[in-house]
């Protein structure tokens, strides 16, 4: 009886601490809170300010011209004339009280008209410096937020090496910016490590396998073996190419998960003709027939993982057809500003449920992991995975009649 495999203990805890020592006074530190309160506290005192002075200035003016009236008494009969009250010219005096209060009113109705329409005017010119004057703060004050986002947006596009290294008070956003560089120090660290650790790997799993490549192929050519001893060594033979394809594989694969750092413009449809020129043959052998053209699509990439998302793919529609008039059709085209790769095929029914699965490691339709000659189950696992690598995307579509429509797009 196997003994049960023990369970993986966790992961240890990080002994690094993000957090810094609580200051003396957390009271005295100049948070985002205290430096909007006052900023926009501020604004408002002097804009207040502003506007009642300004009121003020209009309103002594407004009754200054509105109280003064201006008349005359002249001749010995006392006439009076008035030049901003005319009723006054004509007005008997036994009615020259009330036709002055008229005046008076319609005077001070004027200025308080004149004062209302002013302070109206000055009220929206003060609305529109407030508003930029607003704006402006506020774009100054979350000027960081905006430097935090460009430099985890060049992140996402997989440059680790970036930092923030945000100047100014020790506030929430430079404590944000401090552990948000802490954090891309230990990410660039663990990559970092992972690349050295695919490396060693790419050499410590590649060379015995090739010594053993060496031997077998070294006793297959003694024409005095043994019949059992030359089938023995194709067998081993056979099974040390599939463990090599395997390795080659699952560093790809651990190699196409990150981002891609250096890129450079590759057409698809030339990484699309090396392609079916590599399968050509395999294609002629089992009797199908490859086609479709080839239009231009430059993408920024690498070249060699796009190849390899290519040939998988090609590869898979020939090795996966039917035995007797079967196709592989291969276009690439710039489509809605992006360019797209479609590799449709001939081949067996494919149910729509068992599509997503095929993008698993080691999954094929219906088929063991040990016992077949088309590949080790890594095909379409790596071209998922060099796809997202360079932004892009694979979907696959079941034909009707039998055989799959993959799809890759990229962006340009």
């Amino acid at each position: 009886m196997a003994a049960t495999p023990a369970l993986p203990t966790a992961p240890p805890k990080p002994t690094w601490d993000p957090r810094k020592p609580e200051p003396q006074f957390p009271w005295l530190r100049p948070t985002i809170r205290i430096r909007l309160t006052l900023l926009y506290g501020g604004m408002f005192l002097i804009a207040g300010i502003l506007l009642l002075s300004i009121i003020y200035l209009l309103a002594a003016q407004a009754l200054h011209e509105g109280s003064g009236q201006s008349f005359s008494i002249s001749g010995a009969n006392l006439d009076i004339t008035s030049s901003t009250c005319p009723a006054l010219n004509s007005a008997p005096k036994s009615e020259f009280n009330t036709i002055l209060k008229q005046c008076d009113a319609v005077q001070r109705q004027h200025a308080l008209d004149d004062l209302l329409s002013r302070s109206l005017l000055a009220l929206l010119g003060l609305a529109v410096i407030a508003f930029a004057f607003g704006y402006a703060m506020a774009g100054r004050v979350l000027s960081p937020l905006g430097r935090i986002t460009r430099t985890a947006r060049a992140v996402a596009g997989s440059d680790l090496s970036r930092r923030i290294e945000l100047d100014g008070p020790d506030d929430e956003l430079k404590e944000l910016a401090d552990t948000f560089d802490d954090m891309l120090e230990r990410l660039q660290r663990a990559f970092t490590a992972q690349q050295r650790f695919v490396g060693n790997a790419s050499h410590e799993l590649r060379t015995p396998l090739a010594i053993n490549r060496t031997l077998l192929e070294v006793h297959l050519s003694d024409p005095n073996a043994p019949a059992e001893l030359q089938q023995l060594g194709k067998t081993l033979l056979a099974t040390n190419e599939r463990s090599e394809q395997l390795v080659e594989g699952l560093l790809l694969l651990a190699r196409s998960d990150n981002q891609i750092v250096e890129r450079k413009p590759v057409d698809l449809a030339e990484v699309a003709a090396q392609a079916v020129d590599q399968v050509h043959a395999e294609a002629d052998a089992k009797g199908v027939v490859i086609r479709g053209e080839q239009k231009p699509a430059v993408v920024q990439g690498n070249g060699v993982l796009l190849e390899r998302i290519a040939l998988n793919l090609v590869q898979n529609a020939v090795r996966y057809n039917v035995p007797d008039e079967g196709w592989v059709e291969v276009t690439t085209e710039v489509q809605h500003g992006q360019a797209v790769l479609v590799v449709a095929n001939t081949g067996p029914v494919v149910p729509a449920y068992e599509i997503d699965n095929l993008f698993e490691p080691f999954r094929r339709l219906r088929t063991e992991r040990t016992g077949s000659d088309k590949g080790v189950g890594l095909g379409l696992s790596i071209v998922r995975s060099v796809a997202r690598a360079h932004g892009g995307h694979i979907s696959a579509q079941p034909r009707e009649g039998g055989g799959l429509v993959m799809r890759v797009t990229l962006p340009i």
